[in-house]
C-alpha cells in the first residue's frame, strides 16, 4: 500500500444492521495492520456494550463512539476505521472528527433484506436487531440514508466476498492519499 506520510485515513462503514459492516470493517483492519499499518478499529455496538445491560441511550453510545473516534485520529495512527453508523447525519458527525490533513473514504455496505433477517437471526449478540419488523423498518429507510451519505465506496456484501470488499476498500483509501 502506499501511504502518505502524515496523511490520515479515516474510513467510515455506513449501512443497515447485518449488511456486513462489522466482518468489513475487523477484516480491512487485520488487512491494514498486516501490511503495517496503524489502525484503530473503533465499533459502535463495542462502544455500546460497555454498558450493557444498563445502556442510558442510543444517542450517548454514538457521542462516545464519536469522540473515541475523534481521539483515535488524532494519534499517530495512519488509519482510524469507525464502523457502526446507519444515517447520514450519523456519518456527517463522524465526518466532522477527521483532523485537517486527514482523508476521508466513505464505505456503504448493503445486503437484501431477507440476507440481513437470515444474518440476524443466527447472531446471539442481537437483541431488536433481530426482530423481523425493526429490520424491515431499517431497511425500508436505507436507500434514502444511501442517498444522502454519498459513499465512496459501495459494496453488496450479499454479492461479493470479504477479500474483494477489502481490495475495493483499500483501493479507495489509496486513491484518497495520493
Amino acid at each position: 500500500m502506499d501511504t502518505c506520510e502524515g496523511s490520515l485515513a479515516l474510513v467510515i462503514i455506513a449501512g443497515p444492521q447485518a449488511s456486513g459492516k462489522s466482518t468489513l470493517a475487523t477484516a480491512l483492519s487485520a488487512e491494514l495492520r498486516r501490511r503495517g499499518e496503524r489502525v484503530a478499529l473503533v465499533e459502535l455496538d463495542q462502544i455500546a456494550a460497555m454498558a450493557l445491560p444498563t445502556l442510558p441511550s442510543w444517542q450517548a453510545a454514538h457521542q462516545i463512539f464519536e469522540t473515541a473516534t475523534e481521539l483515535w485520529a488524532r494519534t499517530d495512527l495512519t488509519t482510524v476505521i469507525a464502523e457502526g453508523s446507519g444515517s447520514h447525519d450519523e456519518v456527517s458527525r463522524l465526518r466532522m472528527q477527521a483532523p485537517p490533513g486527514a482523508v476521508i473514504v466513505t464505505v456503504a455496505t448493503t445486503v437484501a433484506l431477507e440476507t440481513a433477517i437470515a444474518r440476524a437471526e443466527v447472531d446471539p449478540a442481537r437483541g431488536v436487531s433481530k426482530e423481523e419488523s425493526f429490520l424491515e423498518r431499517v431497511y425500508r429507510r436505507w436507500p434514502i440514508e444511501l442517498e444522502r451519505i454519498v459513499p465512496n465506496v459501495l459494496i453488496e456484501m450479499g454479492h461479493c466476498t470479504v477479500e474483494d470488499a477489502v481490495a475495493r476498500v483499500d483501493a479507495a483509501i489509496g486513491k484518497a492519499r495520493r
